[in-house]
């Protein structure tokens, strides 16, 4: 990923916002020559530098047959940001851009066929996506119609060898220039456009504070 030096980001403890902010990634790998991509939501895991996503994909995917290197791709918020946001638009010629926080995370990927793998998997996923509702649908690992079902998936771990975090944030402007965009973005029709605002905020904090 193409990450100037403004934009680039070393805090694991960002990884663990973007997914906890929206644990579905994109997952790439290459087959023939061909790059390949499914869109699938993953339990991550960190401890320390030490992470893993973990995942399921269909059967009928042909992805599950492309084990070795691949990419997993977290998304952010992303937002269109105006040069007539910028007080300095016109003695510098400033011109549209998009703000955007993004992960890649690169390693190994396992395939995984073993019922206990599956049934982990299931159940992971929707004990966290249940609670997140206020629902209460669990797998239940003794009920044959659950069970039987794991025969028509296939898991999957990814163990992260390197990680990339670009967070686009008008850093490389000056601070007048954050400040207008955030404050326009803050007061923006859609969340994740009040997201990148606070984003923005955040690191103009740590710029004024010389961090």
């Amino acid at each position: 990923m193409f990450t100037p030096r403004h934009f680039a980001e070393t805090d694991l403890a960002e990884l663990d916002r973007l997914v906890a902010r929206d644990a579905f990634v994109t997952l790439v790998t290459v087959a023939g020559g061909m790059p390949f991509a499914s869109h699938l939501p993953v339990l991550y895991r960190r401890e320390g530098e030490s992470i893993e996503l973990i995942g399921h994909w269909s059967r009928a995917n042909e992805q599950w047959r492309h084990a070795g290197d691949a990419l997993a791709i977290v998304h952010g918020p992303h937002a269109y940001v105006s040069p007539g946001w910028y007080p300095d638009k016109e003695t510098h010629a400033r011109v549209p851009t998009w703000n955007y926080a993004v992960a890649h995370l690169s390693g190994v990927l396992e395939v995984h066929e073993e019922p206990d793998f599956l049934a982990a998997v299931v159940a992971g996923l929707s004990e966290h996506h249940e609670s997140a509702l206020g629902s209460d649908w669990r797998y239940e690992p003794d009920n044959a119609a659950h069970s039987v079902q794991l025969k028509g998936i296939v898991g999957f771990r990814l163990r992260v060898a390197r990680v990339e975090l670009k967070f686009k944030l008008n850093q490389n402007h000056p601070i007048a220039n954050v400040r207008s965009a955030a404050a326009a973005l803050a007061a923006g029709p859609r969340v994740a456009d009040r997201e990148i605002s606070a984003l923005m905020t955040e690191r103009l904090q740590r710029r004024e504070q010389g961090n």
